[in-house]
C-alpha cells in the first residue's frame, strides 16, 4: 500500500472517529438543552398565566372561573390542589390525566419528568398565591416533541459533517499528494544511484525534514561519486606502482636467465631487484595498513598522551635521516599540551609528515605545538620548495605524491590515522617557504 493511501486512509479513519463521537456527545446533549430550555420556557409561561389569574380574579380562587380561562389557551397543562392532591382541571383527555396521576406522584417537586405508557412528559410546577390555597399549575410538553427537534437537529448537523468530512478529505488528499510526491521523485533519484547515474541526477523542490533528506541524499551521492573515482583512481595508481617494480625485477631476471648480462652486471642486477622487492613489500605493507585504518575500529587503542613526550620519539626516529640529508631540526612544544589518542598509530603519523618534511627541506624543518581555545595544534614546517598548488587539493590522496615522493602512501596514512583519532590535517604555505602540515585536535 502506497504511503499516500495509508496517508490518507489514516486520516479519514481519525476524522471519521472523532465526529462519530463529537455527534454521539453532541447528540445526547442536545435532549438535555431541549429539556432544559422547556423547562424554562413552561416556567415563565405558568408564571404568566399565574400573574394574570392573580390579577384576574383575585383573592376569589375560583376554580371554575381558573378551568374556563386556561381552556382557552392552547397548552398541556393541569390545575391541581396539593391540599386534596387531586387535579381539578386538565386541558388534556381524561385517559391522559387519569394515567398520568396513576403513574406518577404528583405531590413529588423532584420528579421532571412524567411517564405515561411509552410517552413522557418535561413538566413545570408553578404555584399561586397565596401559596396557602395550595393551588399549583403543572404545565407539560411531550418529551417526543422535543425528540422529533433533536432528530432535526441532528439530521442538519449530520449533514454538515457530511460535506465537511468530504471537503476535508479532498484537501487532506492534495496536502498528502503534494508531500508523497517529493519523496516518490526522491525514490527515482536514489534509483539512479544504485545504478550509478549520477550524471542524470536532478534536484527535488521540497521543504521542511523532506528537503534536508533531499539535501543528505545528494551529498551521499556526491561523496559516494567522489569515492568511488577515488577507487578507481586508488586501483590504477596502484596497479601502475606494483607493475613498475614487478616489470624491472622481469626484466633483470630474465636477462641473468638468459645469460644476456655480463657477471658485474648480474650482481647489479641481483641488487636492484631486492631494492625493488623491499619496495614492492613497503607498498603493500602499506596498502594492508591503509585499509585497515579505514575499515577497523579496533586497530585503535586510545589513551591520553604528552605531546611533549609524542614530539621527542619522533625528534629520535627522525635523527638518522636529518642527519644523512644534513638539515637542522627545531622544535618548541608547549608544556600540558595532551592528545586523546593511538600512541602508535599518532606516532606513525607525525613520522610521515616529518620525514616527508625532511626529504623535502633545504635546510631546516620546524615542529611546534601549542595550547590554543581548548585545542591542541601540531603543525610542521620545511623551507624547500613547497608543494604546488594544484596538487594541494589531492596531497592527502592515495599513491599522489611530488617531487622525491616514496610510494604516495605516507600522507595518505597520516590523514587517516589523524582523522580516526578524532582530528583535521591541513596542508598550506609555510613561513619557512616550504610546505606546512597542521594537525588540529581536541584537547
Amino acid at each position: 500500500m502506497k504511503l499516500q493511501h495509508q496517508l490518507n486512509a489514516a486520516f479519514t479513519t481519525l476524522l471519521l472517529v472523532i465526529l462519530t463521537v463529537t455527534g454521539f456527545v453532541i447528540y445526547s446533549l442536545i435532549l438535555d438543552l431541549l429539556v432544559q430550555d422547556e423547562q424554562r420556557q413552561l416556567k415563565q409561561k405558568g408564571e404568566i398565566l399565574v400573574s394574570i389569574l392573580n390579577e384576574e380574579y383575585g383573592a376569589q380562587q375560583n376554580v371554575q372561573q381558573f378551568s374556563d380561562f386556561l381552556q382557552d389557551k392552547d397548552l398541556q397543562l393541569f390545575l391541581y390542589d396539593r391540599k386534596s392532591n387531586r387535579v381539578l382541571d386538565s386541558t388534556l383527555s381524561n385517559r391522559i390525566t387519569a394515567g398520568l396521576f396513576s403513574n406518577n406522584n404528583f405531590a413529588d417537586d423532584s420528579k421532571q419528568l412524567w411517564e405515561y405508557g411509552n410517552d413522557k412528559y418535561v413538566t413545570s410546577r408553578i404555584l399561586f398565591y397565596p401559596q396557602s390555597t395550595g393551588l399549583e399549575l403543572i404545565l407539560l410538553t411531550p418529551l417526543k416533541d422535543l425528540q422529533a427537534v433533536q432528530h432535526n437537529y441532528f439530521q442538519r448537523l449530520l449533514l454538515v459533517f457530511v460535506i465537511g468530512g468530504i471537503a476535508v478529505i479532498v484537501l487532506s488528499y492534495f496536502l498528502t499528494n503534494k508531500l508523497v510526491t517529493p519523496l516518490t521523485k526522491l525514490k527515482w533519484q536514489l534509483k539512479k544511484i544504485e545504478k550509478r547515474q549520477f550524471d542524470s541526477l536532478e534536484r527535488i523542490q521540497a521543504t521542511g525534514e523532506i528537503k534536508e533528506v533531499e539535501e543528505s541524499v545528494f551529498e551521499m551521492a556526491d561523496e559516494l561519486q567522489r569515492y568511488m573515482k577515488s577507487q578507481q583512481a586508488f586501483f590504477q595508481n596502484a596497479s601502475h606502482e606494483l607493475k613498475t617494480p614487478l616489470m624491472t625485477i622481469q626484466g633483470y631476471a630474465e636477462g641473468i636467465r638468459d645469460r644476456i648480462f655480463a657477471e658485474q652486471d648480474e650482481e647489479k642486477g641481483l641488487e636492484v631487484m631486492v631494492n625493488e622487492v623491499k619496495r614492492l613489500k613497503k607498498i603493500i605493507n602499506e596498502m594492508i595498513l591503509l585499509a585497515k585504518l579505514d575499515s577497523e575500529q579496533e586497530v585503535y587503542q586510545p589513551e591520553e598522551l604528552a605531546v611533549t613526550e609524542l614530539i621527542d620519539q619522533v625528534l629520535d626516529r627522525a635523527l638518522p635521516l636529518v642527519n644523512e640529508k644534513g638539515i637542522t631540526i627545531q622544535h618548541n612544544v608547549e608544556a600540558g599540551a595532551t592528545i586523546y589518542a593511538d600512541q602508535e598509530k599518532l606516532l606513525r603519523a607525525l613520522l610521515n609528515i616529518t620525514f616527508n618534511g625532511v626529504r623535502h627541506a633545504t635546510s631546516r624543518v620546524a615542529i611546534d605545538a601549542k595550547k590554543e581555545a581548548g585545542k591542541t595544534i601540531i603543525s610542521v614546517r620545511d623551507d624547500g620548495a613547497g608543494i604546488p598548488e594544484n596538487l594541494i587539493p589531492h596531497i592527502f590522496h592515495r599513491f599522489v605524491k611530488g617531487k622525491n615522493g616514496e610510494t604516495g602512501l605516507g600522507l595518505a596514512i597520516a590523514r587517516a590515522i589523524v582523522e580516526q583519532s578524532g582530528g583535521s590535517i591541513k596542508v598550506e604555505k609555510s613561513d619557512l617557504g616550504g610546505a606546512k602540515f597542521v594537525l588540529l585536535f581536541e584537547s
